[in-house]
This record gives structure tokens, sequence and C-alpha cells, in this order.
């Protein structure tokens, strides 16, 4: 295991300070409202009041308007790809992993995905899923995704182990991986997402109880993120390192073409593509006692708007050539970015984020010296862990074992972020492509993929 240079790591450590704060604390004093007091100047007479009445009146049609930007968002769910995975980021995750009950074969497999494909997709079009218990409870969409993928295991299920792909597998195992079984790999994932959390719960609860006879619930893995209607639809998701997480994701039509959907192989895989995710923990304790110059230095960005340590926009491309007054490199060869980075001549090594954070009930549990639980040292003061947060790490690409795995293998020999994260879970799964109501085939969920079973 490489060790961490800790004077790297350090050598730009440092109170940091700034006062871009105070621009924008005069610009907040300048509050547009303030002509709307209710004071009338002398003088002002009737003129002045029916112009405040009609401000008043419009601010307030405004506001109803902004009030209910949500109540009838919807993203499509019928399409060439399923929903969900290239949708702005959501406020709400619910992740829920399924296995198949052992009376489960081909035929019951496909009765539950027909089922499956038709509530998600009223539920994602704001109607009433047969069998519905809560009508009322669809009625705000809120841009609701249900996005649904396949273990390893089901090919087995459904007799056609030949046709698995090469890369529906484990991920390979690495050093500091700490994986509990609690978070393993199971034979279906459903991906809720919604920027409302009645709405997903009611869309987690339905999916649960339509399914019962066939699958059960494995694990629940919820996560947030921003709302829809903070800081634009397409804001990067923040996570609770502060750090913006995706800023580097593909983001044209094209660039999806490349990097995310599978164009290669049998037909009914393309349009698909490879989901692997990962539980994440984040050692907040220990993060926190390092300067902010620190903490960027680890990852390779500014904190307050994710721009390379080389440049001035969340954008700019990071110049890893560039040295700092002391001829060391501006970027740290083995910050996040760094090592994240695609190797020269490998473009393909791309890939689509989707990550959550997510809390659980702290367990004060005791910190090692190196930020990691040890079980032999007695509990004392501030020496616990006063959180057990981190990220539900969502990824897409084409294969896995062509992205995925040897971008994390880079990071698993050394990253500078190694010392406050751990992997903790780990499923990879085959996304099948996106449906099409009313056609002749593809009208649910891996119908092409059954088809070629025959």
């Amino acid at each position: 295991m490489v060790e961490l240079d800790r004077r790297a790591l350090l050598v730009r450590g440092g109170l940091a300070s700034g006062l871009a704060a105070t621009g924008a604390i005069i610009a907040g004093c300048s509050d547009p409202n303030a002509a709307n007091s209710g004071v009338t100047a002398p003088g002002a007479g009737a003129g002045a009041a029916a112009e405040r009445t009609g401000a008043s009146e419009s601010n307030a049609e405004a506001q109803s308007v902004s009030d209910h930007v949500l109540d009838d968002a919807m993203v499509p769910f019928d399409g060439d790809h399923q929903a969900g995975i290239t949708a702005n980021s959501h406020a709400v995750l619910n992740l829920l992993g399924f296995n198949l009950k052992d009376s489960v074969g081909k035929r019951e497999f496909t009765n539950l995905m027909r089922l499956w494909t038709a509530d998600a997709r009223d539920l994602c079009t704001a109607e009433t899923p047969a069998g519905s218990l809560e009508p009322e409870m669809v009625d705000t969409p809120a841009n609701l995704t249900i996005t649904c993928g396949i273990g390893e295991r089901v090919f087995d299920v459904i007799g056609a182990p030949v046709l698995r792909p090469e890369w529906l597998r484990d991920v390979e195992a690495f050093d500091r991986d700490k994986l509990s079984p609690e978070w393993g790999q199971t034979d279906i994932v459903l991906q809720i997402c919604c920027d409302d959390a009645v709405t997903a719960g009611h869309a987690m609860r339905h999916m649960i109880r339509a399914g019962q006879d066939y699958a059960q619930v494995a694990w629940l893995q919820q996560g947030f993120g921003h709302a829809y209607a903070s800081g634009g639809k397409e804001k990067t998701m923040r996570n609770h390192f502060g750090q913006l997480d995706g800023t580097v994701n593909p983001r044209s039509d094209e660039e999806m073409d490349q990097q995310v959907w599978i164009d290669e192989g049998p037909e009914w895989a393309q349009g698909g593509t490879s989901m692997v995710v990962r539980r994440i923990r984040m050692n907040l304790d220990t993060w926190e006692k390092l300067d902010r110059n620190s903490r960027e230095n680890s990852i390779g960005r500014k904190l307050d708007n994710g721009a390379p340590l080389t440049g001035e926009e969340e954008f700019d491309e990071p110049d890893f050539d560039a040295v700092d007054k002391y001829g060391l490199p501006t970027i740290d060869r083995n910050s996040h970015i760094a090592r994240a980075q695609a190797p020269d001549g490998k473009p393909q090594e791309r890939m689509l984020r989707r990550a959550f954070n997510y809390d659980m009930r702290p367990d004060y549990a005791p910190i090692s010296e190196t930020g990691f639980v040890n079980d032999e040292e007695e509990l004392s003061g501030t020496d616990v862990q006063l959180s057990n947060s981190g990220l539900v790490f969502i990824c897409f690409q084409k294969d896995m074992t062509k992205v995925f795995e040897p971008m994390q293998r880079r990071m698993d020999e050394v990253d500078l972020l190694n010392e406050w994260i751990t992997h903790i879970g780990s499923a990879v799964y085959f996304v099948p492509p996106g449906v099409h109501a009313g056609a002749t085939t593809g009208t649910f969920w891996t119908e092409t993929l059954l088809d070629a079973v025959g």
C-alpha cells in the first residue's frame, strides 16, 4: 500500500481567508421588495398605492406559480434509454436491492417485469397504477424516475447463463475495501429518484407491494441531493466533504453515446448500460480537522465553485503540469482528480456519476490514528465518531471492467482522499434499454432479452 506524503498534503496548509462574502452581504441589503414595504411617501397619493398593489399582486402570482413548479414536472418514461440515468440530479434517492424468491423462474420473472414496468410508467406520469390504494399520492410527480437493473443471477433464473455479459460480475477486490454483505449484490435494483420525498416514498412502497409475490427487499439505500429549485436544474451535487461531485460527467448526447450506452454486442443489450453501486463511508470527524487548503489539495479542486486548482470556473480543464511558487505541482499528483483522470490514450475511461449523500445514526465508534474504526480502543471524549455519513455512489458506463475497475484500481493504490473514505458496499447490474408503450416489442423492462432466450 502506498504511503501518503503528508508534506505534500499539508505544505499548502494554513488558514483560508477571504472577503468574497462581503459583496454578497452588501448586495443582499438592496432588497427589491423594500419598495413594497407598505409605507407611502408624503404626496405619493393613490397612484403610488395602486402601483404597490399591482406589484404586490404580480409578486403573489409569480410566487404562486413557483410554489407549484413540481406539480406537473415529469421526466418522460418511455424512450430508447431508461429514465433516471441522464436526468438532472434529484433531491431524493430510494435505492432498493431485491432478491428473487426461490420459486421464481423465467415465467414469473417475466410477469414481474411486465407488472413493474406498467406501474412505474403510471407513477412517473401521474397516473394511478392498477391496485393502488392511495390514488391521491400520484398527484405530484416531481420529476419522479424509476430505473431497473438486473444482477448476474437473473440470467440463471431465466435459463440463459450463456447470454450474461462478461462484465456482469462482482467488482474485483481492492485492498482498501471493507465491504459488508449488508450492502452487497442483489438480483434486481430499482433506483427511485424524485424531487419530492412523499412522492418517492409512495413509489417505493407501491413497487415493493406490487412485487411481493416474486421478490423481497435485501437492502434499502436512501440518499439526498439538491432540490430542483435550489441553484438551477443542472447544479452539480455537493457531497458531505463540500466537494462538487459530478463535474466531469458527460453532458451532450454525443458524449452519452461515447461513454454510457452499450452500442455493440447482442441487440437486446444495445441502448442499455453497466451500473455500479458503491456505498462509501466518509469520515467527517477527521476530515473536519483539516484546514481548507489541505482539503482542496486532497481533492485537487476549489471547494467554493469546484474549479481545478489551476482554473477559475468549475468546468475549466485542469493543468496537471502547472507548478506553484515552491516548484511543487499545483494539483498534487496524488489528489483525487489526478488519480481519477483517464490516462493518456484511454479516453474511454469516462463514466456518468450519480451520487447521493446519506446520513445514519452515529455509532460513536472509536477513531484510530488513521481515521478508521478501531474496535480495541475505549470510548473517550471526542475520540469517537460523531457521524455515520457517506455517499451512495452510482455510475453508468458501457463496460465497468474497462471504466470503473481501472479507475478504482488507480485510486485504491493511492488517492489522498483515501484517508477519509472507506468503500463498504458494492453491486453491479445490467440496466436494459428503454421501453416504448404500444410497440411490437420492448414494451417492458428486459422484454428483448427474454425474447432472445425464447
